[in-house]
């Protein structure tokens, strides 16, 4: 892996762990019971692209 594909995969892991907690936050701040289960399904799936991400290091 080239360093500059490393430093891509680098700002991805940021932008993918900012993204899962912030939707952790917001799902756990809502009311809307339909909304929380939507941002948790997010949530979800930012972990998901977040160990795949991880893989490739």
């Amino acid at each position: 892996m080239t360093s500059k594909e490393l430093l891509y995969v680098q700002d991805a892991l940021g932008h993918e762990k900012f993204l899962k907690c912030e939707s952790k936050q917001v799902a756990g701040n809502i009311s809307d019971e339909n909304l929380a289960s939507y941002i948790g399904d997010l949530e979800d799936k930012h972990n998901e692209i977040f160990s795949k991400f991880l893989k490739l290091l």
